[in-house]
């Protein structure tokens, strides 16, 4: 049985899960009707005026009961839940595009669904530099206060969701399967990680397999729920590609990070800057477009740490720079900045890496 303080999700439940039913024709019988209760309370002939008549037999017939009370043991869960268009908690973003899921499954963190939230996706193939950049972006614009969304693939996503995870604001995957199937079997554990520390979200019902029709749609749902959209890479036919325009279409900012003029895997970004998405290099552009309020380059407060070395530290921000870069930003002579990185790094705040690059610490 359903739980009783969510005996309100079984219409929902028998009236999404009949096969056939899209999202256009409930909301139509929502629209016709007013409620699911009402909805499967209409006779034949009455529903028949808004979908077919294969779809109003079943709906006058109860709709999919078996379907729901299974839906329901996976509800007696306390870490699941169900959100519909009903609910004061459905995603008002996602709430104002064309085509909103009248079901969500969730679970993990329900109120992540309404905090500020940025999609950042890309190749599953990327590149390790690719990854290490999506993982700071990531963990950067999370301790900001900005949840990671995307959609637990291999790659751009899942070095996202580690980043997200590792800041404040955690991380949120979209997935194209059903909340009780794992795809891809590789991201099994950064999914388990997602349940309890962030949260894992479908529209589509339980024991949903991974059907490469699927993902397209659950990518509108990655961008509806987001403020903006970050694509870090990509080739020209990658469907990151899809989730931008998707974004663009809901009215959401676009981002792309460049890369070299030779990778493939930049082409993808590249044409989306030159059709009007914005170019990158930082998490405080982010910040500054979607008008949040907090840079990352403010001078950090750490104790012990002097304000000559506090302001090279947030003059380095969270990308990888050489010493010449510093001594151009800080407008300091390179003895100077040399005796700054090395103090940093004996106080575990950066670290130096291979080409005469240092980058910060969290």
């Amino acid at each position: 049985m359903i739980p009783a303080d969510r005996h309100e999700s079984e219409p929902w439940l028998r009236l999404t899960l009949i096969p056939g039913l899209g999202n256009a024709a409930l909301r139509k019988l929502l629209l016709e009707f007013g409620s699911p209760e009402r909805v499967l309370a209409a006779r034949r002939a009455e529903l028949q005026r808004v979908v077919e008549a294969e779809l109003a037999t079943q709906i006058a017939a109860g709709g999919n009961a078996v379907a729901a009370q299974q839906a329901g043991a996976w509800l007696a869960d306390s870490a699941n839940a169900i959100v519909t268009l009903a609910d004061a908690d459905y995603p008002q973003l996602l709430l104002q595009t064309a085509d909103p899921p009248p079901l969500l499954y969730i679970k993990g963190r329900r109120e992540l669904l309404n905090r500020p939230a940025l999609a950042v996706v890309g190749s599953r193939n990327a590149t390790p530099q690719g990854i290490a950049n999506a993982e700071a972006f990531a963990r950067a614009l999370s301790d900001a206060g900005i949840t990671i969304v995307s959609g637990l693939a291999l790659g751009i996503d899942a070095a996202a969701h580690r980043g997200g995870l590792a800041g404040d604001a955690s991380s949120l995957a979209v997935v194209g399967t059903g909340l009780d199937v794992v795809y891809p079997a590789r991201n099994r554990a950064l999914a388990h990680q997602l349940a309890v520390d962030g949260a894992l979200v479908s529209e589509f019902a339980l024991g949903t397999p991974a059907l490469g029709a699927n993902f397209p749609r659950r990518n509108r749902v990655i961008s509806g729920i987001s403020r903006g959209c970050l694509v870090v890479e990509a080739a020209l036919q990658s469907g990151s590609l899809i989730t931008a325009r998707l974004a663009n279409e809901q009215g959401r900012e676009v981002f792309a990070l460049p890369g070299s003029i030779h990778s493939p895997l930049a082409k993808g970004c590249h044409a989306l800057i030159k059709q009007g998405a914005k170019l990158v290099d930082s998490a405080d552009d982010i910040l500054e477009e979607l008008g949040l309020g907090f840079t990352m380059s403010a001078t950090p407060e750490v104790p012990g740490l002097d304000p000559d070395a506090a302001r090279l530290l947030a003059q380095l921000g969270f990308e990888p720079a050489t010493l010449d870069v510093l001594c151009a930003r800080s407008g300091l002579g390179a003895d100077v900045v040399a005796a700054l990185l090395l103090k940093l790094e004996l106080q575990g705040l950066i670290s130096a890496l291979s080409g005469g690059q240092y980058q910060r610490v969290r």
